[in-house]
């Protein structure tokens, strides 16, 4: 006896490309791209959005796209529109409002910046500089007591640190300590930090004759959550290698990242 054919419904997603997007994680970005009131409640926003998060991972060309994610023109628009608009930005800043401020980390990083990056000119400072390395662009960034994402800024990769610092802790949630390497060493850097109500925790050079009695190397040690942090980012290739043009992209780009560092705690 022949068994009858039965037909199985196929999975959802099964033809998607590996994703990044859980449901639970949707029903949060849903809600928080509504609550910029520049976002209609489409639904073909989920994809678009899938399809900006696998582009982030596999630094593909945006005309590469697989079809699944839909015309590869209508993701780009709606990414640059969004980028335009500051639309991830003002999810980050959502987000980010949940830290823990008790500390803050602060340190900087270089990205290389890939030809197709570096191509005619905007007329404007797009955060790309050229160094004996090549074409850079740098991240400045503070982490709270956990290790998570809080404020960030972008320059030219040749650019120094220490000046990005002042406008780190101030546009980052007030903390008890600042937490930095000897790259930051400047008395009118821990001033300001004072200023603010903070505890500078930034050790002096090897040639100093002040010599560092005022640190906690204890909590020195966990200045590593910040280059966590820079790790964890990079391991999306649209961010470990820059490929956008406009730095409010390649900025944007670097937002998302960062969500997606925050979405397991708010989604758990």
């Amino acid at each position: 006896m022949v068994s009858p054919k039965i037909n199985i419904p196929p999975k959802a997603d099964a033809a998607m490309p590996r994703k990044m997007l859980t449901d639970q994680a949707w029903e949060f970005l849903k809600e928080a791209l509504r609550d910029t009131g520049r976002v209609y409640n489409k639904y073909e926003h989920r994809l678009t959005l899938k399809g900006i998060l696998y582009r982030m991972r596999t630094a593909i060309q945006w005309r590469d796209l697989p079809e699944e994610f839909g015309l590869w023109n209508t993701v780009f628009r709606r990414f640059n529109l969004w980028s335009r608009k500051g639309i991830l930005e003002n999810i980050f800043q959502k987000l980010s409002a949940n830290n823990d401020p008790e500390w803050l980390f602060i340190d900087g990083s270089i990205v290389k910046a890939h030809q197709d990056s570096c191509g005619a000119s905007s007329g404007m400072n797009e955060a790309i500089g050229k160094s004996i390395g090549g074409n850079t662009t740098k991240i400045h960034l503070a982490v709270d007591s956990g290790g998570l994402p809080v404020y960030f800024e972008l320059s030219c990769g040749q650019v120094h640190d220490v000046v990005h610092a002042k406008s780190l802790i101030t546009h980052s949630p007030h903390s008890s300590v600042v937490t930095a390497d000897k790259g930051y060493d400047s008395d009118d850097f821990r001033e300001h930090i004072r200023q603010l109500n903070s505890q500078p925790n930034i050790p002096r050079k090897g040639n100093s004759k002040t010599g560092n009695p005022h640190m906690d190397w204890c909590l020195y040690k966990y200045r590593h959550l910040v280059e966590n942090a820079f790790m964890k980012i990079k391991k999306y290739r649209g961010v470990a290698t820059r490929y956008d043009k406009l730095a409010r992209n390649y900025s944007s780009n670097v937002t998302l990242a960062f969500m997606m560092m925050w979405l397991p705690m708010m989604v758990e």
